[in-house]
């Protein structure tokens, strides 16, 4: 969902010059002394995005992030350090009205943050006479306003904590203090309330669900979930909530705090260092003493925290370093983790992404690359967009851009079939889909088409919170902290509100989708939730909207499902059915129906996805109000993918049975509600080439049209008809569902090209060059074809006919024997492996299936060439003789074919018959005129029989005569030297060079091959 692009921009607050190289070594040392003291000891983000504060040892600094600028500083005198330590870590009050820091000598040190809205910094300066001078507050200042508004720092109270600070947490109401002498929790208000009191402490001994004789060493709160999360110094990890917010209340009786411990390690190397908290996921991050990451699944707040997965970090402990920063993204999607020597970032459920571990750290380190090599901190900022790393000992600040992919904000069905990515500026869409060779020109820059976000939007409502792209790919909008604008693709032209007042009156919340030209977008006036309609064809104006319908409740999620219907979900646990009615001239929404889900959706809020499937004869000739009663309808709950059938009672009420089909799901995509044009497979083809009962015993019903799939975190999961699902029973206390097919990608999958046949993805790549002293990122596409493990599930399940009626629809496709040659090989490899018994065996079905197709012969040879040869025994087990295959290559004109199996033939069979056959295929090439396969076979007759000897009775038996000066010795021994082996007389192991029709080359490992009786090299050519 997120990928690292570009190389990082830098900050500083004090930027240090060296005008000369140092004179001396006290020169030195003095520059390395003032670099220590300018370094970042601590970095915090507002709750909201918009400021962050860096500290040094001495001085506190604060800055926004869009554009990210130092707005103000404040050093601390000689005296204060003296007195009070130097600065050890910083806080911000979630409101950013207050800042915190922490000093060495146990002291909080506490400022107000107050801005000036009339004063202004940053501003533009411009001379007569001379040119207009860009500034950074021309980028980012409002219409009318330039400069950013400006930011003083005033010193509020020093607090004073006896106990001495372990760790400090700043929430809305108080600091929560984690002392170490004794240990104990204090609660220390900003202000007293009513009865004067502002402190309550907490002894860790009076906490019965805590581990006796240990103290806290790291905490985190999390608002959305209301959870604390306490690693403590014997390695163990509580989830934490506060009991009552009265502080009145007699302590003695009832503890402030009641939690439960989910994190318990049996061995040093799986204590808890630190920990993340991720509520849009429910899940709680557990950096371990070993650099592994263990993440937990909180299903409630009574102790139900069972292990989800671990993250393995890419390289040992020794070269990584122990974890120093763990950190989700806003959306949950993404968790970065810092270590010592580097970082990665992992996807919610375990697919790793970026990484620095895979940098030359030498060259890092000539190019002063710390961000690579040394990594302090990261932190979220831009919504997600951007990441600011800081390092152990330098005053810098880096800021990483990531594109992240639409699906992260808005969760929709064109999302998820078209790549779109947003980054904190910009717009990028990949254009392939339509492609008829996806595979091939998939990696082509010019596919990406990229646009630049209006400045002024971004200087307004940075930043970027989602965006969403029209079924066919013609239209973008956009949302950002406030309004929304959107754009043509074909025209290149944005449209935006002109006057701001109308666009900040509204908050999109709850998602937009397009139907045509028409923008539908769920949003909140103040108290007040509606759906609004917006035209492309429209200036961007509220006299201009084409329809609003009034919500009782704010939205939690809208989808666009068939050709015009829309779901919206709220968060009265209500399910909406509108139908898009669109004539000539105007478009409005018409309720048909609504499903109330109380009693079987707990919490609304935790919905992230809606969609529904109804049965042909209803979606074709059915009325649209009764659609509720046959729906099925799919929801993603956190991560879990529910289903909902429709039934009724004895009583004949209509209800809905719930079952949980799927665990850890990122995404999915259901194929009904994707664009039909770009991703339903074509009509098949006729087959000419099957006859009789072969042809009849097709299943053309068979297809992916109605598919589910889901990404887990490590694999694409696919019901290849969602149908299996609704017509499994559902038995009390029984789990029984039909398995997914499994398809596994070493890259990011991130949309199914169904007419394709392809799974596309995105890598992020490294890039360092020795001409150029930056490192940056870039990313690739990647793809992968989902035919063949579909193809082996069909025939897994003995069931040939819909393996060929899925077959129908992709086999015009340029590369389908390719993924035909996938399935022989996966599953020669696997039997080669297993040795299962003949009954069971999978190859004998699989060959079979592949004899279907005209192709069959060159899918043989073709797999062949690409395996071991202790493999060819297996395979041919089930197949003619090889003779019997060249024989028929023969037949049909397959020359270069017949050519692949003259190795078998050679590996088989004696050398006699191997020439006899080589001389017939030398003699069909000549009367072909393909004398590329002549070079080649002769190529081959030398290989066998160095002399020459060999090569001169062959063109004897074609009639073609060779003077005896054209292969004199000398000849023979230049075409020898150039091809010559290490000499076998004995049975083992061989390396042998294959010379492929197209000129490429590959080895394979040849084992247990007989010798050969003829002196000299072994070396075998063929022509494919």
């Amino acid at each position: 969902m997120y990928w690292l692009l570009g190389t990082p921009r830098i900050y500083a607050v004090n930027k240090h010059r060296k005008t000369s190289a140092p004179n001396s070594d006290e020169d030195q040392s003095s520059d390395e002394k003032e670099v220590e003291d300018n370094a970042i000891r601590g970095l915090q983000v507002s709750r909201n995005g918009r400021l962050f504060a860096t500290i040094t040892e001495t001085s506190l600094s604060i800055w926004q992030t869009s554009p990210v600028a130092s707005l103000a500083t404040v050093i601390r005198s000689p005296s204060s350090l003296i007195t009070h330590g130097i600065n050890v870590s910083v806080l911000l009050r979630p409101d950013a009205s207050i800042a915190a820091v922490q000093t060495s000598l146990g002291f909080l040190v506490t400022y107000n943050l107050a801005i000036d809205p009339a004063a202004r910094v940053y501003q533009l300066v411009r001379q007569d006479g001379q040119t207009r001078r860009q500034s950074l507050a021309e980028h980012s200042a409002t219409e009318g306003q330039l400069g950013q508004r400006e930011l003083h720092i005033r010193f509020r109270m020093i607090i004073k904590v006896d106990a001495g600070i372990s760790k400090v947490i700043a929430l809305d109401e108080e600091l929560v203090v984690a002392v170490e002498k004794p240990p104990a929790l204090q609660c220390i208000r900003w202000t007293p309330d009513s009865a004067g009191s502002q402190t309550v402490t907490e002894l860790l001994s009076r906490m019965s669900w805590m581990h006796k004789k240990t103290s806290i060493c790291d905490m985190i709160y999390d608002r959305a979930m209301s959870l604390y999360v306490f690693i403590n110094n014997d390695g163990r990890a509580y989830a934490v909530q506060r009991s009552s917010e009265n502080h009145q209340e007699d302590a003695t009786r009832r503890s402030i705090f009641r939690g439960y411990g989910f994190h318990v390690p049996n061995t040093e190397d799986l204590f808890a260092i630190n920990g993340a908290v991720n509520a849009k996921f429910s899940l709680l991050a557990v950096g371990c003493a070993n650099g592994e990451i263990h993440v937990y699944t909180a299903r409630d707040y009574v102790g139900n925290i069972p292990l989800s997965h671990k993250l393995i970090p890419p390289a040992s402990i020794s070269t990584t370093g122990s974890i120093t920063s763990l950190s989700y993204s806003y959306d949950g999607y993404c968790l970065f983790v810092g270590y010592q020597r580097g970082w990665v970032i992992w996807s919610v459920y375990g697919k790793q992404g970026g990484s620095s571990f895979s940098s030359d750290t030498k060259m890092a380190r000539e190019d002063n690359d710390l961000w690579l090599t040394d990594v302090r901190s990261g932190h979220w900022i831009s919504g997600g967009s951007e990441l600011l790393l800081t390092s152990q000992d330098s005053p810098l600040i880096w800021a990483l851009e990531l594109a992240k992919n639409a699906m992260t904000g808005c969760f929709c069905a064109a999302n998820v079939a078209r790549m779109l990515l947003h980054t904190t500026t910009s717009l990028m869409l990949y254009r392939a889909h339509s492609l008829s060779d996806l595979v091939s020109s998939s990696a082509d820059p010019s596919l990406w088409h990229q646009v630049q976000i209006p400045a002024s939007f971004l200087a307004n409502q940075h930043p970027i919170r989602s965006a969403v792209i029209s079924p066919d790919g013609r239209y973008i909008a956009i949302a950002g902290r406030r309004g929304l604008a959107h754009y043509s693709v074909h025209s290149g032209r944005w449209k935006t509100f002109v006057d701001i007042n109308a666009e900040n009156t509204f908050v999109v919340r709850g998602g937009m989708c397009w139907h045509l030209h028409i923008l539908i977008a769920a949003v909140e006036v103040g108290d007040v939730h509606e759906l609004r309609l917006f035209s492309r064809e429209h200036p961007l104006d509220d006299s201009s909207l084409v329809f609003t319908e009034k919500l009782p409740a704010a939205v939690v999620v809208i989808s666009r499902v068939g050709e015009d219907s829309l779901l919206v979900y709220t968060y009265e646990n209500t399910l909406y059915h509108f139908i898009i009615f669109a004539t000539s001239s105007t478009v409005k929404l018409i309720q048909v129906g609504q499903i109330g889900l109380h009693g079987i959706v707990r919490a609304p809020a935790r919905v992230r996805a809606v969609t529904w499937f109804i049965p042909d004869h209803q979606r074709s000739d059915g009325d649209p109000s009764q659609d509720v009663v046959h729906a099925s309808v799919l929801f993603l709950v956190d991560a879990k993918l529910v289903l909902l059938q429709p039934s009724k009672d004895s009583e004949g009420a209509m209800k809905y049975d719930m079952r949980i089909i799927a665990h850890d799901v990122e995404y999915f995509v259901f194929t009904p509600d994707l664009n039909h044009s770009q991703n339903e497979p074509p009509s098949p083809p006729a087959l000419p080439h099957l006859e009789g009962n072969e042809a009849e015993s097709i299943q053309p019903e068979v297809t992916l049209r109605d598919s589910l799939w889901y990404f887990d975190g490590q694999q694409i999961q696919c019901w290849t008809d969602i149908q299996e699902l609704l017509k499994t029973p559902q038995i009390e206390g029984q789990k029984d569902l039909p398995s997914p097919v499994p398809i596994s990608t070493d890259f990011y999958p991130t949309s199914i090209a169904l007419s394709s046949g392809v799974i596309l993805g995105i890598e992020s790549e490294l890039i360092q060059r020795r001409d150029v002293h930056f490192a940056y990122f870039r990313f690739i596409i990647r793809t992968q074809l989902f035919l063949p493990p579909i193809l082996h599930r069909y025939l897994s399940l003995s069931d040939s006919s819909a393996a060929l009626g899925i077959s129908c629809y992709y086999e015009r496709l340029s590369y389908f024997s390719h993924a035909l040659e996938i399935l022989l090989h996966t599953v020669l490899d696997a039997e080669v492996e297993a040795s299962p018994a003949p009954e069971e065996s999978l190859l004998p079905s699989v060959l079979s299936f592949l004899s279907s197709f005209p192709d069959y012969l060159n899918i043989l040879v073709q797999c062949t060439r690409k395996t071991e040869v202790r493999s060819w025994k297996t395979l041919f087990a089930h197949l003619p003789p090889p003779r019997r295959l060249f024989d028929e290559s023969l037949e049909k004109g397959l020359l270069k074919t017949a050519g692949g199996y003259l190795l078998v033939l050679h590996t088989f069979e004696d050398v006699d018959s191997s020439l006899e056959q080589c001389v017939l295929l030398l003699r069909k090439a000549k009367d072909a005129g393909d004398w590329d396969l002549c070079k080649e076979l002769a190529r081959f007759l030398m290989a066998l029989d160095e002399s020459g000897a060999g090569l001169r009775q062959a063109m004897e038996m074609i009639n073609v005569s060779i003077p005896s000066s054209q292969v004199s010795d000398n000849e023979t021994h230049d075409v020898n030297s150039t091809t010559s082996t290490k000499n076998s007389s004995t049975r083992g192991s061989q390396s042998n060079l294959v010379v492929l029709g197209n000129g490429r080359k590959e080895k394979y490992s040849q084992k247990g091959r007989a010798s050969r009786k003829q002196s000299g090299n072994n070396k075998d050519y063929f022509s494919t």
